[in-house]
């Protein structure tokens, strides 16, 4: 069987893509005199046109084409305009001719990049619908101040350690006020579709994977500004540290088995105590329907996002300078200070060197743990300052109670 001519099967991806989003159009076009002024066989034919025009006199010739179109289409924009104020029709036929001449070099980006357009074009009333009834004024400005830190800000932030004892790097602790800020986020979402009673734990739960710490500095600013959902915003709090322990064994696991052995009592009894603690609260949230009542309002709170990243820059400061001053000699001793930050990196150490041979498996659990402690720490400090009183007042104990039966596994521990 002969093969085809490329040339024609990018022709025929062309004339595919005109078909495409003109098939959108044309439903949309309307019959009689009022009717728009493209549809099916306008798109077609503008694809074509700019497929051929690129063929046979490359970006020049394509450049005059769409020059051309764009010209049309704002004859057609302003003879219509009293009727039809929207341009969209305008512009997907300028966007269709250069796609047109796109299937020429680059046919699968092409027919992808149509597929776009088509869906963005077919979702009309559904954005519309969202935007104007499904946003409030305080979710768009949020997604703005959002947008703004992360593409605006972060990139400005120096990306290297500065101040005292090379603690701070900019760049990193604005990732974490964005993480913050991004979980907030994500629990807002999810107690406008599934209600705050299940929302949050869920929310907490998942985010937990991303940072515990994180995820209970947001679960905090939603506790302060929702007092009916403080049980609620609890549960998700504490059953982020079940991520953290969930993670903990999956890194070690990938590290050292036998140090994952050494662990599985004080991870096994952490975990049950922090599902446990969590599920509490959660049962406490379900059984509380005011807890549904929920205006749609800010989706995270920025000023939050300030404070958990000035704790966090007080807790690096504070682990660097033990560092520097009494030193690191110790596997305990560096661990322990590498826990106010992040418990996993010190697993990972801890395992590497008993991978190495140059710590036994059963003297790991102690750093490790110490680890947990101090990370901990840090958790019950950001949960006593980021939701106030009563919100600390239920995380803490479940946090302390979990760090206890961790280390009640490891005294029950087999000799």
């Amino acid at each position: 069987m002969a093969h085809l001519d490329p040339l024609i099967l990018r022709l025929g991806v062309a004339l595919g893509i005109g078909l495409l989003i003109g098939t959108e159009r044309e439903r949309r076009k309307g019959e009689g005199e009022d009717r728009a002024p493209a549809g099916l066989r306008t798109f077609a034919l503008a694809s074509l046109s700019g497929a051929i025009g690129f063929v046979t006199g490359g970006v020049p010739l394509l450049s005059v084409l769409i020059i051309g179109v764009f010209g049309l289409t704002a004859l057609a924009y302003w003879q219509a305009r009293d009727e039809d104020p929207g341009l969209t029709t305008e512009i997907a036929l300028s966007a269709t001719t250069v796609l047109g001449g796109l299937a020429m070099t680059q046919p699968g980006l092409a027919a992808g990049v149509a597929v776009a357009v088509t869906v963005l074009l077919n979702a009309r009333s559904a954005l519309h619908g969202f935007v104007r009834s499904g946003l409030s004024e305080g979710e768009v400005r949020d997604a703005l101040i959002f947008a703004a830190a992360t593409l605006i800000v972060l990139p400005l932030l120096p990306d290297k350690a500065l101040g005292p004892f090379g603690a701070l790097n900019p760049h990193a602790i604005w990732i974490i006020a964005i993480l913050v800020m991004g979980i907030g986020a994500v629990g807002h979402v999810a107690v406008r579709l599934l209600g705050a009673r299940y929302g949050l734990p869920i929310s907490g739960l998942a985010s937990g994977f991303v940072s515990s710490a994180a995820t209970i500095g947001a679960m905090g600013a939603r506790a302060l500004k929702e007092q009916q959902s403080l049980a609620a915003a609890a549960a998700g709090a504490v059953l982020s540290t079940v991520a953290t322990i969930i993670q903990m064994a999956l890194v070690l696991a990938a590290t050292n088995m036998a140090t994952l052995y050494a662990l599985r009592l004080p991870l096994a009894c952490a975990g049950f105590t922090a599902v446990a603690y969590g599920a509490i609260f959660a049962m406490l949230a379900l059984q509380n329907p005011s807890a549904e009542v929920n205006e749609r309002g800010q989706a995270f709170s920025v000023k939050t996002a300030l404070l958990f990243v000035a704790v966090l820059s007080a807790i690096l400061l504070a682990s660097r300078a033990l560092d520097q001053w009494f030193g690191a000699a110790g596997v305990v001793a560096a661990a322990a200070v590498a826990g106010f930050v992040d418990t996993h990196s010190a697993a990972i150490s801890v395992a590497t060197l008993v991978g190495a041979g140059k710590l036994t498996a059963g003297k790991s659990a102690l750093p490790i743990l110490l680890a947990l402690t101090s990370n901990t720490a840090t958790k019950v400090l950001l949960a006593a300052t980021s939701g106030g009183f009563a919100f600390a007042c239920r995380v803490i104990p479940g946090l302390v109670l979990v760090i206890l039966a961790a280390w009640a596994g490891w005294a029950i521990r087999p000799a």
